[in-house]
């Protein structure tokens, strides 16, 4: 499963829907990611994509404290 977290909205997409799997780079999930939500790639250039234990993607933008 991916979790995207984009623009105040919350999605969960199977990774085959979105055609991305572990052994991808970031840059590569990420163009995948924008390429589903039909946005231009380097939109999420600034965003994390964290990769779970079990399988799953969560990508969210990078958290700024302080």
């Amino acid at each position: 499963m991916a979790h995207i977290r984009f623009e105040g909205r919350s999605l969960d997409v199977a990774e085959k829907q979105i055609g991305i799997h572990s052994a991808m780079s970031d840059v590569v999930v990420k163009e995948r990611v924008a390429n589903h939500l039909e946005i231009q790639s380097d939109r999420l250039s600034d965003y994390v994509v964290d990769r779970q234990a079990g399988g799953d993607f969560i990508i969210h933008p990078e958290a700024v404290y302080g």
